[in-house]
């Protein structure tokens, strides 16, 4: 009987949360057929099984972490042909063939599996990290994964005083994360009231995220503010444009022209990179993500505007691929849209700058030397100081706010 085991969901994830189980002990699966949901650090997925035949065991409970590896169930009777996907699995479906949820089919009269705890399991269900295994000489601390190590030694913890709760006493990233949570408590007793919300999933990866660009980027801010009247007369002509798209297409010309800033660094050196993939945060109920247009330098104002909005939907409906929420290269933030004029913006590392714009509202403004009322707003440029200096940073705004301020001369370079 073949064992189904939770698949490498892609971007180095190492393990996932069990959300939702879309199958029964008993009941039939076909090949590619969803049978859990699972939580990464970058989405929710259905995992389908390369295997049909009838669940046999299920290993884990909603809301149980498995490391990648991990068994989650176990199929009995396997067609000896055709009963097995023949691409590699890497979580989003291993053929072209429609997918088919079975939450409820026949089932045949069986017990459910429990869940197997890390120690008492075979090997085949044991949660396993990726990477070698490093045997503990001398009774020094296993390590399996080299992110386990590195977790450590960033954050200055000791592997010979972590208690490892592994297979045979090997340290797991939960142990490191424990051991830091400890060290980082307060001494005094915990309060009674209030509620805690862990920091994991979609929510934790981000949080990981920002506390490592502020360590590691040293950021400047520079902003201006704008006169958008222009801008939202050419959202009015174009309306299928939003204005987040309209400002993506002003920053992709942008970086076109200052590139320096479409980079990321990689030890002692800058990388300019060739291609834009244009990051856009978008808040969806489970928190802010950012999904990536890719080869947004290759796009339409029309296309980019469409894949805006098709991205944003899946973003909201939850069905955005951790592939779709990697990669970018820049970030453009429309932070306009809670009604505030202005925002110092961290920087999505690894990432080299993020460009946001305010809400727009009547002002008054000097148009030809006569005062008036008009549409003002606030462009935000955050950047990583290594990578280029105040005048590349502005010359890059200046450039923006132009094309804001007057959409008709930036139609020459679309």
């Amino acid at each position: 009987m073949p064992d189904f085991r939770l698949p490498d969901l892609g971007e180095g994830l190492t393990e996932g949360e069990i959300v939702t189980w879309l199958v029964s002990v008993g009941d039939r699966v076909v090949v590619d057929q969803p049978v859990v949901e699972v939580e990464t650090a970058k989405a929710v997925v259905e995992v389908p099984c390369p295997f049909e035949g009838v669940v046999s065991a299920r290993f884990g409970e909603p809301g149980e972490k498995l490391a990648v590896g991990s068994v989650l169930l176990t199929v009995g009777e396997p067609e000896p042909s055709g009963g097995r996907s023949g691409n590699v699995l890497i979580g989003y479906g291993t053929s072209a063939a429609p997918r088919r949820r079975r939450r409820a089919g026949a089932r045949v009269p069986a017990p459910q599996a429990p869940s197997i705890p890390a120690q008492a399991a075979p090997a085949e269900a044991v949660p396993i990290e990726k990477g070698p295994v490093e045997e503990a000489p001398s009774g020094n601390p296993g390590v399996i994964s080299p992110l386990v190590r590195r977790l450590a030694k960033e954050n200055g913890l000791a592997l010979e005083r972590i208690r490892g709760t592994g297979p045979g006493g090997v340290i797991r990233r939960v142990d490191v994360e424990r051991e830091l949570a400890a060290r980082t408590a307060e001494p005094t007793a915990a309060p009674t009231g209030g509620r805690r919300i862990p920091l994991r999933g979609p929510r934790g990866a981000i949080a990981r995220k920002l506390a490592t660009s502020r360590r590691e980027i040293p950021e400047a801010t520079v902003w201006v503010d704008v006169d958008a009247t222009g801008l939202l007369q050419a959202r009015a002509a174009l309306p299928s444009v939003s204005l987040l798209a309209l400002l993506a297409r002003f920053t992709v010309l942008g970086l076109k022209k200052f590139p320096e800033l479409n980079s990321r660094v990689e030890g002692d050196e800058v990388v300019v990179l060739d291609e834009v993939h244009l990051g856009f945060a978008a808040q969806t109920d489970r928190g802010l993500v950012v999904p990536v247009v890719r080869d947004a330098h290759t796009l339409t104002t029309a296309e980019l505007a469409a894949a805006i909005a098709a991205h944003t939907a899946s973003a909201r409906a939850g069905t955005l691929t951790p592939a779709a929420l990697t990669g970018g290269t820049f970030t453009v933030n429309n932070y306009g849209v809670f009604g505030v004029d202005g925002s110092a913006a961290i920087i999505n590392h690894p990432e080299a700058a993020i460009l946001g714009i305010g809400r727009i509202v009547d002002r008054p403004w000097a148009v030809d030397g006569q005062l008036a009322v008009r549409k003002v707003g606030q462009l935000t440029l955050a950047f990583d100081h290594r990578v280029c200096d105040g005048g590349t940073a502005g010359g890059f705004l200046r450039f923006v706010a132009d094309c804001v301020e007057s959409p008709i001369t930036a139609l020459a370079d679309l």
